[in-house]
């Protein structure tokens, strides 16, 4: 387990070069602050794991499904697509089967 969750200088650094600097504004400091704060987050979390699956014996499975829950991956564009056709064929009283929702369904995600 990590003792500081505090990102190394390297990593701020590639951070820092992943955002022009403008002095007009923050965004340059706020990219580095999301980018530190969720490191930080993730660092925790494989901790938390790791402790889970030496210390207290927790099945691999049941680690896996915290990290599952608590970094979920985004929907995919099918999947947002999707979702807004279902909103829009109760607007639009579209069929169920219609070309569009087909043809979305057999794009791969």
């Amino acid at each position: 387990m990590t003792d500081s969750i505090t990102p190394p200088r390297e990593l701020t650094e590639q951070w820092a070069s992943e955002k022009s600097y403008d002095e007009r504004d923050w965004l340059y400091e706020l990219h580095i602050a999301a980018r530190a704060a969720q490191w930080g987050a993730d660092q925790e979390l494989k901790a938390c794991c790791e402790w889970l699956r030496t210390e207290s014996k927790t099945a691999l499975w049941q680690t896996e499904a915290l990290r599952v829950a608590r970094r979920p991956k985004p929907p995919s564009l099918k999947e947002q697509a999707l979702a807004e056709l279902a909103e829009w064929e109760n607007v639009m009283d579209i069929a169920p089967d219609s070309p569009i929702r087909r043809a979305l369904e057999a794009l791969d995600d």
